[in-house]
């Protein structure tokens, strides 16, 4: 069952899964005024961060 779980971790945190999740409530806690964006939107806006830092990544 332990192997069954982390295994599960494992894919979601390689997937993304996890981390719109940890985005969702972040906004749900700290801008409850403001919608909670698709998971589309979340991964366009995150693409976009990330390209606009070319000095953050190694490649």
């Amino acid at each position: 069952m332990k192997v069954l779980r982390a295994l599960r971790w494992y894919l979601r945190e390689l997937g993304g899964a996890a981390a719109y999740e940890r985005h969702c409530a972040r906004v749900r806690a700290n801008h409850p005024d403001h919608p909670v964006p698709t998971r589309r939107a979340y991964e366009l806006d995150r693409l976009r961060r990330r390209e606009g830092r070319p000095l953050d990544r190694c490649c």
